[in-house]
């Protein structure tokens, strides 16, 4: 009877061996079809830093907007702060792009990653000793500009030397979905932060959350693209070399200028759901931090979509079916009353901005050489972070004249105006060609 039982128990020990060994086998084929950048030793070390990371970025960013509504009570002061952080896009994004492709990528990040850390600390230290004040605030916000205005084209163009070109689109959405994970993750933190212990740790814990970004650039191992200085071509005529290469290619012109008023009016929820929280829906920092949330949610379901689907590569009818489902939700969010329904919209935005946003950064970068990579996601960061200072300014004196209500609902209508007169204009010009041929 005892060596039956044996047989019995070797037998059930054999079976949960299988089912483990399947379960395993079933991930792993789930991983390669799916997430296959995740195969990369190299894309790894650069996602994880980028998770521990992208959840501070997101404390300080709530953190740092409920700060500047406690100290001044304006949502014009507010739009003013995300227009000071912005406005250096603005100006020199044409400039960084020649840098990132004239140096190696992963030195500059190393450099943009360890400025900002140092600036989350001395924000926090600031804040925790009771000597913060809004101009401070502005010349951080200042500083933390010029920064990304070189990490941002720098980390969009490492993403291919990290992934390689077959596993761009899927590089792109497992970035995109840790980015809105944070963005669930970071917001629900920082309102219980804020709500027991203030603000100040929010910009500590952002500061601290640097160091993982850092170790995972130090174990990279790759040799990206450097492109060689020509002789006798100055920046300018580099940035203008750049530019005739976006204008000659109908792709990368027709997805920028859909990008360009995306980022002026549709993507200003840092102004506008703090302002809206406090003075439409009439709640404090756990609604705007579950709105926030929400938001987040959907752009995370949204990214984890678009991964599964990313062996398709981008899609010009998913980035224009995008741009109108964002314009419509924008108008209904300023049209809700009431938190449950202001956050399934805010959800649902969450899905097509994601949906927009990982279409036109692959469309981009799959259309663009390898010599003028740099330079074209400058042009991208320009228009699609660069613009947010005229969001920003634009959002903040219509929701603090009209309201934040207005402010969403009028976003909405300039998207889905500008989208309908593109849409035009393209058929109108396809249509002239197609006639010229003919003739």
């Amino acid at each position: 009877m005892a060596r039956d039982t044996r047989k019995m128990l070797n037998r059930e020990v054999s079976y949960s061996t299988r089912l483990k060994h399947a379960a395993v086998n079933a991930l792993n084929r789930s991983v390669n079809n799916n997430f296959h950048a995740l195969t990369n030793k190299n894309f790894r070390y650069f996602w994880i830093g980028q998770c521990v990371s992208l959840i501070g970025t997101w404390m300080q960013n709530i953190g740092q907007s409920w700060l500047v509504l406690s100290l001044t009570d304006s949502p014009k002061l507010l739009g003013l702060v995300s227009t000071i952080q912005f406005l250096p896009i603005t100006i020199f994004s044409l400039f960084a792009g020649v840098v990132v492709d004239r140096f190696p990528k992963k030195k500059i990040l190393l450099f943009t990653q360890t400025t900002s850390m140092l600036l989350a600390f001395s924000l926090s230290y600031l804040v925790l000793s009771h000597r913060i004040r809004y101009e401070y605030i502005l010349f951080f916000a200042l500083i933390l500009g010029i920064t990304n205005c070189l990490d941002m084209p720098t980390r969009q163009s490492f993403t291919i030397e990290v992934a390689g070109k077959d596993d761009l689109m899927n590089a792109i959405a497992l970035n995109s979905a840790i980015f809105n994970l944070a963005r669930i993750l970071g917001p629900s933190i920082g309102a219980i932060f804020m709500a027991y212990f203030g603000p100040g740790w929010c910009f500590f814990f952002n500061g601290v959350s640097f160091i993982a970004v850092i170790i995972g650039l130090i174990n990279i191992k790759t040799t990206g693209y450097v492109r060689k200085k020509q002789q006798n071509c100055s920046i300018l005529k580099e940035i203008w070399d750049g530019l005739t290469y976006i204008k000659d290619n109908k792709v990368l012109i027709q997805t920028l200028l859909l990008v360009l008023i995306m980022g002026c009016f549709a993507f200003n929820y840092n102004v506008l759901i703090p302002v809206f929280t406090k003075n439409i829906l009439h709640q404090q920092e756990k609604i705007y931090g579950f709105l926030m949330s929400a938001l987040g949610l959907g752009s995370l379901i949204g990214a984890l979509t678009a991964s599964m689907k990313s062996k398709r590569g981008p899609k010009k009818k998913l980035l224009l079916l995008s741009t109108l489902s964002i314009s419509i939700f924008l108008i209904l969010t300023g049209i809700t009353r009431n938190y449950i329904l202001t956050a399934f919209s805010l959800f649902m935005t969450g899905i097509f901005n994601i949906f927009f946003s990982t279409t036109a950064n692959s469309t981009l970068q799959i259309n663009s050489s390898d010599e003028y990579r740099g330079r074209v996601m400058s042009v991208y960061s320009l228009v699609f972070a660069g613009s947010t200072p005229i969001g920003s300014l634009f959002s903040g004196t219509v929701a603090s004249s009209s309201g934040a209500s207005r402010a969403f609902i009028y976003s909405g209508v300039i998207c889905l105006a500008w989208l309908l007169m593109m849409l035009f204009i393209f058929k109108k010009r396809a249509a002239a060609r197609e006639n010229a041929f003919k003739v």
